[in-house]
């Protein structure tokens, strides 16, 4: 009976140890995720890109990279410890222009002119087509 509630006791410590940092990303996140996650994110051989300003919120934490090329980018991951382990997500980065924080603006690709509508017996009913 003293093993039973020895193993009741500790079931309930894991458990509840467990629940206390399931959403904590300072625990399921750590700095070698990141950097996997990060370069095949980024198509990058890990060890080419600097990682800093890291910062942890709840189950979601966001950094910056500097890579060797002079690009910098604003990244997040998220992270939770379950029954199954460390669960991390794919790192969602945007490139910032300048390293000055502001994210670049990319003109959208110019649209290609409509091709011309092949005329058929319903375009020359409307009237579209001669």
């Amino acid at each position: 009976m003293k093993n039973f509630k020895k193993r009741t006791v500790s079931l309930a410590g894991l458990a509840a140890a467990a629940f206390i940092t399931a959403g904590c990303a300072s625990v399921a996140v750590t700095g070698d995720a990141i950097e996997r996650n990060t370069a095949q994110a980024l198509g990058l051989n890990p060890g080419t890109f600097t990682i800093s300003n890291r910062a942890d919120e709840g189950v979601k934490t966001t950094y910056n990279v500097d890579t060797q090329a002079g690009r910098r980018y604003s990244c997040y991951v998220t992270g939770t410890v379950s029954v199954m382990g460390r669960v991390v997500s794919d790192a969602v980065c945007t490139e910032l222009a300048g390293g000055r924080g502001q994210a670049r603006a990319t003109p959208a690709p110019a649209a290609a002119p409509a091709a011309a509508p092949a005329c058929n017996a319903l375009l020359k009913a409307a009237g579209r087509c001669q």
